[in-house]
Order: structure tokens, then C-alpha cells, then sequence
């Protein structure tokens, strides 16, 4: 067992956050979370802290940097502009919030998938692709990881059709065949700048703007990508008219959007007009 004591590390708000799909609450304090070829349980300490099942060797070798731990995520929002009361107030209520590190391949297929879905409807999507396509997990036979590229390039369209994909199940395999036959090298994509990265996702199939922007936030950790949704759009339309001041927060924009989105599906907002 490893815990850990951060008042910049909330499990609940990381697993509420809309960046991952695989990050679910299986118990009153507890927290699973399949990613990297493993399962991690998590557990909600009276004391505060955060408990997981694994050696410390493990936190330091995967999760650490999973979790984004070396990310001064304090200084981020010390950095906000004291007279923008609205991202103050979002920044104070995300406050433990952070961007996990996730597989490219995972958070492309996953974000291809949340066009037009709600949260719970894409988490069924998703675990309905594992539970039939993955592998099992080493050590959780009942546990299955995120199935490959190869895997699903190799699959008819009707089979992806019935994980209840809709229209998106050729995309999901147009982007599969890409991976898997080279077109699309998501290790020589990690390499380049954000500009080359995003035309790069705007090039397979069913990838628009906000899902290339997610894919390059949750899945390739550009902290400059500002991911606009409904919720967000409803931000930038009723709060910031003129434009959200992207240029002000270079290199932690996306942090701040994490913010702004979770403060505004909380319904919070209601109630500070109010």
C-alpha cells in the first residue's frame, strides 16, 4: 500500500473531471482505475490522504507521473488574474484536479467516442469496448485493458457497432487501421509542436476540433489546449463575451479549462448568481 498526502490531489474531482473514462468510484471512498496495463484502487483516507494498492516502487515507477505529480498545480492558479472573480472562483473549487497522463491510442479512440454523449453514456461505451476487445489484465483476470489498435483495426464494423457506438464505430476503426498500419505514428506525433500535432489529429476521420484538442490535452499532455465543449462554450459565452484570455495563461490553459468545466457541471454557478 502506498499513501499519499497532497491538498492538491482529489480523487473525487479527478474521476468527475470528464477526462477519463476508466477512473470509476466501485465502493463509498473507494476509486478504480484500469490504465497502463494495470488496476489501481484507490481509497479516500479519513486523515485526507489517498490510499492506493500499490508498492512504492509502483507509485514512483508509474502512477507518480500518471497522476501528474511533478506539476505545480498552486502555482497554475496563483497565476490567475485576481480581478477575473469567475475563474478564481472555478480555480478554488477544482483545486485538486489533475491532468492525468493517459495512453494517446486510449484517450483518441475514448474522445472520438464522447462526440455528441454524456459522461455516463461514453464510460459504457468505453468499458463495453474493453470488456469484449481487451486483454485481460495481468493479475485481474476479470479486468480487461484497453484493446489495440491492431485489434480493432481487425474488426468488422458491426461488431464495433454493437458496444452501442452509432455513427462513430467507423471512425473508431478508420483511426484503428491508421495506427495500425503506420499512417498515423502516435510515438513520432508525441515529438511534435502543438500545431503540427493538432493538423496531424485533424486528419483521421471523425476528429474535429474539440476532440483533437482533448486528445492532445489527455492523451499527449499539452497544457496549452483549451478543449471548448457545451459546458465550456456556455463559460466563454456568459463570462467571457470578448474571449477567454488564452495568450494570459500560456502553458496552463488547460488546466484552467478542467477547472471552468467542473465548476460549471456542478451547477455551482447557479448558485453563486443567485
Amino acid at each position: 500500500m502506498t499513501e499519499i498526502f497532497d491538498a492538491d490531489f482529489d480523487i473525487v474531482k479527478i474521476a468527475e473531471s470528464g477526462q477519463c473514462f476508466r477512473l470509476n468510484q466501485s465502493g463509498e471512498n473507494t476509486y478504480k482505475l484500469t490504465a497502463q496495463g494495470r488496476v489501481l484502487s484507490a481509497e479516500r483516507m479519513r486523515s485526507g490522504g489517498v490510499r492506493f494498492d500499490c508498492t512504492q516502487a509502483e507509485w514512483d515507477g508509474v502512477w507518480c507521473s500518471y497522476f501528474d505529480m511533478e506539476t505545480d498545480y498552486a502555482a497554475i492558479r496563483a497565476a490567475i488574474d485576481p480581478q477575473d472573480a469567475y475563474l478564481t472562483a472555478a480555480a478554488a473549487y477544482g483545486a485538486g484536479i489533475r491532468i492525468l497522463r493517459q495512453d494517446p491510442w486510449e484517450a483518441l479512440i475514448s474522445f472520438i467516442l464522447s462526440q455528441r454523449k454524456n459522461i455516463p453514456a461514453i464510460k459504457r461505451c468505453v468499458e463495453t469496448l474493453c470488456v469484449r476487445f481487451g486483454e485481460p489484465v495481468p493479475g485481474h483476470v476479470q479486468e480487461r485493458a484497453f484493446p489495440g489498435a491492431e485489434r480493432l483495426a481487425g474488426l468488422e464494423l458491426d461488431c464495433l457497432n454493437g458496444c452501442s457506438l452509432g455513427y462513430r464505430g467507423k471512425y473508431a476503426q478508420a483511426a484503428a487501421r491508421m495506427v495500425a498500419s503506420g499512417e498515423l505514428d502516435l510515438r513520432k506525433l508525441a515529438v511534435l509542436p502543438d500545431d503540427a500535432l493538432f493538423d496531424a489529429l485533424l486528419r483521421v476521420p471523425g476528429v474535429g476540433k474539440k476532440v483533437a484538442e482533448c486528445t492532445m490535452l489527455f492523451g499527449f499532455h499539452r497544457l496549452n489546449r483549451f478543449p471548448v465543449d457545451v459546458w465550456i462554450e456556455r463559460v466563454l459565452t456568459r463570462e467571457y463575451p470578448g474571449g477567454f484570455p488564452l495568450s494570459r495563461y500560456a502553458g496552463m490553459a488547460g488546466v484552467l479549462q478542467q477547472y471552468l468545466f467542473y465548476y460549471e457541471r456542478s451547477g455551482r454557478t447557479e448558485e453563486r448568481r443567485s
